[in-house]
């Protein structure tokens, strides 16, 4: 493990290129988290590749050093365990449910307030964050989501299933703790926060760790412990009866 595996290592390099490719186009006029980060999938700006392209974004560099420390110290022994190509690909879709979960919050918040539930009834239009309403436009509160804190959340919850028994030292905490409190205590601090209006998608984060804990769960050659097997019992139930059905039909 002592060799940064190649995945992990092409991840950082490509998320800091994108960061400096960002002050880079700045410096020109452009702002390539907007063209690239997610936007409200009814906002004009929104364009399906941005599920993908705004893992690679970050807004400044507090976020982009954060996420990519967790990748580093974390993503490297994820895969080790899973194989660089599985990794790849735990890491995108855990990258894409975090941003479909962010969506659909977003939609929920959308639907929920009284000035745009009007404007959808009488057809008015949507032009990037804002609502058009007898041509003044009214913030939605909407915000345009980059990071690749998803995906970053879907590899703790990988580290913290696999390895659960491991004792990790988290500052500024004294006494170290078990991996798997770790992280359940991340995702309460997470969906505690979520109710504040920080400019934090803290559902996305959610989302990172619920679309990591599906793809545990199918991918059931990955891991061998007690929690991981309690969470996989219903879905190995369901895959016996299925089996007992299908024998007593053939031999009926």
């Amino acid at each position: 493990m002592n060799q940064m595996p190649p995945i992990t290592k092409n991840l950082l390099i490509i998320n800091c290129l994108c960061f400096a490719a960002k002050l880079v186009a700045e410096r020109y006029g452009m702002d390539l988290n907007d063209m690239l980060g997610l936007h409200f999938f009814l906002a004009d700006h929104f364009m399906p590749y941005q599920l993908v392209s705004y893992i690679f974004m970050h807004g400044g560099w507090e976020h982009l050093f954060f996420n990519m420390f967790a990748l580093w110290m974390f993503g490297r022994i994820i895969e080790h365990v899973m194989g660089s190509k599985r990794f790849l690909i735990y890491y995108l879709l855990c990258g894409i449910g975090a941003g479909l979960i962010q969506e659909l919050v977003q939609y929920v918040h959308y639907i929920s307030m009284d000035h745009v539930t009007k404007a959808m009834h009488f057809g008015q239009l949507i032009e990037g964050n804002f609502v058009v309403q007898d041509g003044m436009a009214v913030s939605i509160n909407l915000w345009n989501t980059v990071g690749a804190s998803g995906a970053v959340y879907g590899i703790l919850l990988a580290f913290g299933l696999l390895f659960p028994e491991e004792r990790m030292f988290i500052f500024p905490l004294p006494v170290p703790i078990k991996a798997k409190f770790f992280v359940i205590g991340y995702a309460l601090i997470e969906l505690f926060a979520a109710r504040s209006n920080d400019g934090v998608a803290h559902y996305a984060h959610l989302g990172g760790m619920l679309a990591g804990l599906i793809l545990l769960i199918i991918w059931s050659d990955l891991g061998d412990n007690d929690l991981l097997n309690k969470l996989r019992r219903p879905f190995r139930r369901r895959g016996r009866r299925r089996d007992n059905i299908n024998i007593y039909r053939r031999n009926y």
